[in-house]
């Protein structure tokens, strides 16, 4: 089996090293599972791209804007029949992926989201941070009845098959709404079988990128709009 890390990335040099790093390859090696680290970069000025081969990983330019755009590239791109996803500063647990992607396996799932609030580490959200996700989250289990706790987590375990149940990703936000977009769709559709677990998260490495009061209005809006259009 192959699996598919695919990591988003504007000016991460600080965390990109650290972040591959931390993928134990031994335990993909104990499974017998091959491995490809995609890096979808949108343009950075900084060395990300260059730490990121050097770890091994292919990088993939991406100059169209857009956190949602870089992921529809991405996986649009991989090869695995799991793909793994998550940031590249440091903050997802990528040591413990493979205990995800085991889960997975073990119980013939299609789609893990993770829960970054059942392990918030010292410094790894800030309240405004922590308040605008327990706001968002709550609003889509209000609006489309899906109980997870954590709609804004960007690490997710995916079967790429469960991608040809769902809606074509280009029809998907090209923003920051699109974290919330795709687990809509894993979780209301009846063909795939998708599930939250707990996870944790560390403090970021380097500059934030997100935009709180901003990104989080966009996140807003976007729940409702597309529940009122569905």
């Amino acid at each position: 089996m192959k699996v598919s890390i695919v990591l988003p990335t504007l000016n991460e040099e600080e965390g990109i090293g650290d972040t591959i790093d931390s993928i134990r390859r031994k335990e993909f090696e104990k499974r017998g599972w091959e491995m490809e680290v995609l890096v979808v970069d949108g343009n950075s000025k900084d060395r990300t791209r260059e730490i990121a081969e050097k770890k091994g990983a292919k990088v993939i330019v991406e100059p169209r804007k857009g956190y949602g755009r870089a992921y529809k590239t991405g996986l649009k791109e991989a090869d695995g029949e799991v793909i793994v996803t998550g940031d590249a500063d440091g903050t997802y647990p990528f040591d413990e992926v493979h205990d995800y992607i085991d889960l997975l396996l073990k119980e013939n799932l299609d789609f893990i989201n993770t829960n970054r609030f059942a392990g918030l580490t010292h410094r790894s959200m800030s309240f405004k941070h922590f308040f605008g996700n327990l706001i968002l989250s709550l609003t889509l289990r209000f609006l489309y009845g899906i109980k997870i706790k954590d709609s804004q987590s960007g690490m997710w375990i995916i079967r790429k098959s469960a991608l040809d149940k769902i809606k074509p990703l280009e029809q998907f936000h090209d923003g920051m709404p699109f974290s919330e977009e795709i687990k809509i769709e894993m979780f209301r559709n009846k063909r795939i079988k998708a599930k939250e677990i707990p996870s944790r998260l560390y403090q970021r490495k380097g500059e934030a990128k997100i935009q709180t009061w901003g990104d989080g209005w966009q996140n807003l809006k976007f729940l409702i709009k597309y529940r009122l259009s569905g």
